[in-house]
């Protein structure tokens, strides 16, 4: 199953954008799913509602463009208070992966 763990799509695209500067909501799920070489997928149905939710949090701004195939879109960049977020998301990532690997380890 591709299924993004519950919270960790925020972490996704807050980090793509960070790297990648603004981007279409569909550039977004095709750059999460070539770089974790296909072993995630975002679907727009999880994608769109999240998009919509961190701009009404502050975490992005978004404005209408022409995608590299001459299609109107809206794009999406990363504010300050999204960088101060995706800081924070890295930090819990971390505690929840140190967390799982602890238990996955005990004998």
């Amino acid at each position: 199953k591709n299924d993004i763990l519950q919270g960790t799509l925020a972490l996704l695209v807050l980090k793509t954008l960070d790297a990648q500067g603004p981007m279409h909501g569909y550039a977004i799920t095709a750059h999460i799913q070539r770089v974790s070489a296909d072993l995630l997928r975002v679907e727009e149905g999880s994608l769109y509602p999240a998009l919509h939710r961190m701009s009404q949090d502050g975490w992005l701004t978004s404005e209408w463009g022409t995608t590299e195939k001459n299609r109107e879109a809206r794009f999406y960049s990363l504010t300050p208070a999204g960088r101060k977020q995706l800081a924070l998301e890295e930090e819990s990532w971390d505690r929840l992966r140190n967390g799982v690997t602890r238990v996955l380890r005990y004998t």
